[in-house]
């Protein structure tokens, strides 16, 4: 299994799960262009799209950072043109940027709302638009998104309706994309974290440090995300990935290595649904659920 000589667009990825996807596709020599809005650093927020890249080159693969804003379409066709015209063409398109306010209906600013739409669903359809062509001439295309299986339950929707709608959007286009490229040979599948993943912007919105304890290190996501983009698109597609359930099928038993020190209480993440967790070999408690 090996990610080598392979050209990644990625949205996103300056820093937490896109990062650690890149980095563990670095590891087998891919090629990475990390199209994202992240050229300074932010004070709130460590990592741009250069120290990104250069964590990618030392991890051992080659890396194109691109200030890229996916709300913007003429930005991301020409993101898109310069990493065919560096790298040759594009095999894989990650979907990882994402946008988060866990605001009930009365009190989520239209303009919050049209935020996480416009880089949650419509970010996701564009960056996927403009990398199809390429995708198509690929003799391995993946599609992969961030984002949850469609578990049409109230409890998922109700006190964050407009964040829901714009994630369920990412995952709506893999429902359709898969069979609509299918026969293109192009896989399209979504993977999403079984527990509550530690990342700074997750620190930011829902408990600062003490996420650690309940989380898991974004290496789990990297590691699923890795095996999946291995497989063969043309029979591996329209799938809804949880992160531990991929690692378990590619014969993973010790998932220790993805806790922190401390970390004995883990919290499910949101969206997974009911039937997951009762099969599940971890018992997390639903304190995201």
């Amino acid at each position: 299994m090996s990610l080598k000589g392979r050209t990644i667009f990625m949205s996103g990825g300056s820093r937490g799960i896109g990062l650690a996807i890149a980095l563990r596709a670095a590891k087998d020599g891919a090629k990475i262009a990390i199209a994202a809005k992240t050229d300074k650093p932010d004070p709130r927020l460590p990592g741009t799209i250069h120290t990104a890249a250069e964590e990618i080159r030392q991890a051992g693969g080659d890396a194109l950072p691109i200030v890229c804003d996916i709300r913007e379409e003429e930005q991301v066709e020409a993101a898109v043109t310069k990493t065919v015209e560096h790298f040759g063409g594009i095999d894989i398109c990650v979907n990882n940027a994402s946008a988060i306010s866990l605001t009930d209906t009365a009190h989520t600013p239209m303009k919050r709302f049209d935020l996480m739409h416009q880089i949650n669903t419509r970010g996701t359809f564009l960056v996927s638009q403009k990398c199809l062509p390429h995708l198509k001439q690929s003799s391995h295309a993946h599609i992969l998104n961030l984002s949850p299986p469609l578990d049409m339950k109230a409890k998922w929707f109700s006190g964050h309706v407009a964040y829901t709608m714009a994630k369920f959007g990412m995952s709506m286009c893999v429902l359709g994309m898969a069979g609509e490229f299918r026969a293109d040979g192009i896989g399209v599948n979504a993977l999403w974290p079984l527990t509550a993943i530690d990342t700074a912007a997750v620190r930011n919105v829902l408990g600062g440090d003490s996420m650690a304890k309940i989380s898991r290190k974004p290496a789990i996501l990297a590691d699923a995300a890795h095996a999946i983009l291995n497989r063969d698109p043309k029979t591996c597609t329209g799938n809804f990935f949880i992160d531990e359930e991929v690692l378990i099928e590619e014969g993973v038993t010790d998932f220790s290595i993805y806790q922190y020190e401390g970390a004995d209480a883990l919290a499910g993440d949101f969206f997974v649904p009911d039937e997951v967790f009762e099969r599940s070999k971890t018992k997390v408690f639903r304190a995201l659920g």
